[in-house]
């Protein structure tokens, strides 16, 4: 039995009439989409979202799978078994969302408190997104030297990988990789996904990779910025990045730059770009930053708050003398009230 499938999300009574008429299943696009979700879902957050998801697609839905027993044993205070049957699984569902909701929840104050702590560490983190496919986790791969599945498909990443890369300078930076958006995207799935994706909205900077040799790649950019303006992430500083540029002639290379200035052209597949691409995070990150000078003594409590300076600043120049140690470097504005003693110049 064939199977037809609809580029659009169709109401209950739709799929029910067109299965009717054209006695086929019909699959509409966000169905398609979640079983392509469902069928990635790895991890337990992965899994526990996708079937929030569906259920939620699912329980407006219930009517017609019943609808053929909804009024036996019809009469004035009666309930045919139909009916029964229709309300006991639409408890369950909800029951089921409810459960469901409260566990995601939990993965939610986990997460809010995994980026605090972060903070309080003052690393910057960045954040790769992108259509689906455009070569997010094969470039994050590039960048932290990981070995994250990438495949030639869609939807491969569900859930935010995390990793740290140690810039040129010696300061230190996380970078995630998150799950890849696509035009229409279902509002379930944005719902269902928010506390993967809150991870994109805290960051402090959007590396948005874009498939330069899509030629839908205007529309797909366009798809990804309307997400992000939907989860709260269109005020993060972003740089745009098109990936698989091995795969582009000169002339479309000097259109893009044209059209897209201070836009990065790399290849994540040959490594083309990579030294531009850290070059343009350490640039970014670095905007919001203060040149102080400070002073320690050599106790144990100091040395501790030299190492944690090297490791969320750049050292711009470090002198010991008589027991006295003098440290210039750039600091993130961000946490200067972490370093009371510091005097900006």
């Amino acid at each position: 039995m064939g199977v037809v499938i609809f580029d659009n999300e169709l109401t209950p009574a739709q799929l029910r009439n067109l299965e009717e008429k054209l006695d086929r299943k019909v699959v509409d696009r966000t169905q398609l989409i979640l079983d392509i979700f469902a069928r990635r879902a790895r991890t337990r957050e992965g899994k526990l979202q996708v079937e929030l998801a569906q259920l939620k697609y699912l329980l407006p839905r219930l009517v017609g799978s019943a609808a053929a027993l909804s009024r036996l044993g019809g009469g004035i205070g009666t309930r045919g078994p139909g009916e029964t049957k229709l309300e006991t699984d639409r408890r369950r569902i909800r029951h089921r969302i409810s459960i469901l909701s409260k566990e995601i929840d939990v993965v939610r104050r986990r997460r809010s408190q995994l980026r605090e702590r972060r903070h309080k560490a003052a690393v910057p983190t960045v954040a790769l997104v992108g259509y689906t496919n455009a070569g997010k986790t094969t470039l994050f791969n590039g960048l932290t030297g990981d070995e994250a599945v990438a495949s030639n498909a869609l939807f491969v990443t569900l859930d935010p990988l995390v990793r740290k890369v140690r810039l040129p300078d010696r300061r230190e930076l996380l970078v995630s990789d998150t799950v890849g958006f696509i035009e229409r995207l279902p509002h379930s799935l944005v719902a269902a996904f928010r506390a993967t994706l809150e991870e994109v909205a805290a960051a402090d900077l959007l590396l948005h990779v874009i498939d330069a040799s899509n030629p839908e790649r205007d529309r797909q950019a366009a798809a990804v910025r309307s997400v992000l303006s939907e989860v709260g992430a269109d005020t993060v500083p972003s740089v745009d990045v098109f990936n698989k540029c091995d795969q582009l002639d000169a002339m479309e290379r000097a259109r893009i730059r044209v059209l897209h200035p201070g836009a990065l052209c790399v290849s994540a597949m040959t490594g083309e770009g990579r030294d531009d691409l850290v070059a343009a995070m350490e640039g970014r990150l670095a905007l919001d930053t203060a040149r102080v000078t400070m002073e320690f003594d050599t106790g144990e409590a100091d040395r501790e708050r030299i190492a944690h300076l090297y490791r969320v600043g750049r050292i711009l120049r470090h002198i010991s003398t008589d027991g006295r140690v003098s440290i210039e470097a750039e600091v993130p504005r961000r946490i200067l009230d972490r370093f009371p003693s510091a005097v900006v110049q």
